[in-house]
């Protein structure tokens, strides 16, 4: 099983895969957002994720701390629409 890397530890081309899997998610929940009539949270991700593969370049090679920027906020905003989408459970 192969361990975790930091982006520093990852190759240019593990970067470049790392930051097409979080633009695929962010398209992907962008078009769950606007099927679910939520067209900001739509917009926001697929804008971030926009940013991401238009920068993938740049962010793999001499921006770091940008794309670790740009990756938090992406993988934040997957997870809050996992969570939004995930059942409420009520006690009563």
């Amino acid at each position: 099983m192969e361990t975790a890397k930091t982006l520093l530890e990852m190759s240019i081309r593990e970067r470049r895969q790392f930051f097409a899997t979080v633009a695929d998610a962010l398209e992907a929940r962008a078009s769950e957002a606007f099927s679910d009539g939520n067209i900001r949270f739509a917009a926001n991700s697929m804008n971030l994720a926009l940013a991401i593969r238009g920068n993938a370049v740049e962010l793999s090679t001499t921006n770091l701390k940008a794309a670790e920027i740009l990756l938090q906020q992406g993988i934040n905003l997957v997870d809050q629409f996992q969570n939004d989408k995930a059942p409420s459970h009520t006690l009563h």
